[in-house]
């Protein structure tokens, strides 16, 4: 089995961060030697970790974007630990790991997996051209839907060896909730019987557009719908957020929990789940997590949402911004019979495609795979 180290920009509360902390405790638990490094001193996940023994963590406490220490403190990390592999997570991961093995005189396999799809604004595109070539040099770049792939092989950010694996869910951890506990969970939130309560996981950030979800709360009690927000999370767009709750008379009708270490029971309150993503967004562990309770979700259609989601089968698609739209598809779900039977269809779909298992053992075998094809291309090499 590799040693196999894995590196992320941080630990701060993110899908990416999570994905990662995901593939390390499971592949530390079937026996991998697993090891892992962020760079920067945001360790709000570490709490998850489980390397088991023999296994390590590292925070590389870079003090700036470009931390010469850190990066010296990497390399001869890497010299200590002899990884067979590393696994990069995103672009800045990708930065440090490249320039670290490299000064680092180890040989070792290279893989990224990569969890961006649009890009917000011309400063992150511009670092885009920067960190591009970066990805040419690695062993191999993991996409985690068929969209994003394709998005971005056109505009020449690939690998020699480029895959799509999948985000997967723990299907034990996340299953639906009894009709009974929902409806308990719901009365102890305080939300009524009949109040279409839409739930939204994610981190406070405009990228992920809380604002839209807000306007259509509004639109949806006009329209005679007792319709609530339940807004798990918190980050730095909760001002505004608050303040537009206020300027729309919503405040009684939005809910936000703050940050959650267990979000299952404010999703088992929800009757669906909305994301309004508008840049970023990619294969969101969010919506799958949903989905695996058995609740229909309705998402802004960016990245690999329509991989994810058959409209009318297990949810719904939307424009990105087109908050008529979302209005339209919520209104969809106010029957109870109907978000019943497309929660099913979550569920049943989260099983055939979206499991953790199947997402682990992907990993798992992508990686054996490189480190046997590696020795023996530079094998063909030195022969050549």
């Amino acid at each position: 089995m590799p040693r196999v180290m894995f590196v992320t920009g941080s630990l701060a509360h993110g899908g990416a961060e999570r994905h990662a902390i995901t593939l390390i405790n499971r592949l530390a638990e079937r026996g991998h030697d697993c090891h892992a490094v962020y760079v920067k001193s945001d360790a709000g996940q570490l709490d998850r970790m489980r390397l088991g023994d023999g296994g390590s963590v590292k925070c590389l406490s870079a003090a700036r974007y470009f931390d010469r220490r850190a990066l010296a403190d990497f390399a001869a990390h890497i010299g200590r630990i002899r990884p067979e592999v590393i696994v990069a997570t995103n672009t800045y991961a990708l930065m440090y790991s490249r320039l670290a093995l490299r000064f680092s005189g180890v040989t070792a396999v290279l893989a990224v997996t990569f969890h961006t799809t649009l890009l917000p604004n011309a400063k992150e595109w511009l670092q885009m051209l920067y960190y591009r070539p970066f990805f040419w040099t690695v062993d191999c770049l993991v996409f985690i839907c068929e969209a994003q792939r394709r998005h971005w092989l056109r505009r020449l950010v690939t690998a020699p060896r480029n895959e799509m694996i999948y985000n997967g869910v723990d299907l034990r951890h996340w299953r639906p909730w009894s009709a009974g506990d929902r409806a308990a969970r719901r009365a102890a939130l305080g939300f009524a019987a009949n109040d279409l309560v839409i739930g939204m996981c994610a981190l406070f950030r405009p990228e992920k557009n809380h604002l839209q979800l807000i306007e259509a709360i509004g639109a949806l009690r006009g329209r005679g719908i007792a319709a609530r927000a339940l807004l798990i999370g918190d980050g730095e767009m909760r001002p505004a957020i608050e303040a537009r709750a206020r300027e729309l008379g919503l405040s009684d009708a939005v809910l936000i929990t703050g940050l959650q270490k267990d979000v299952r029971p404010f999703l088992a309150a929800s009757d669906t789940v909305v994301l309004c993503s508008q840049t970023v967004e990619t294969f969101s562990l969010a919506a799958l997590e949903a989905m695996a309770l058995g609740l229909p979700v309705v998402l802004s259609e960016i990245g690999g949402a329509a991989e994810m989601v058959r409209p009318g089968g297990n949810g719904f698609l939307f424009p990105v911004g087109d908050t008529g739209a979302l209005v339209d598809r919520l209104v969809q779900l106010v029957d109870p019979r109907e978000r019943e039977r497309m929660g099913n269809h979550a569920r049943a779909r989260v099983e055939a495609l979206f499991s953790e298992t199947t997402m682990v053992d992907s990993y798992e075998r992508l990686l054996a795979d490189l480190c046997r094809v590696r020795p023996e291309a530079d094998a063909a090499s030195l022969r050549a």
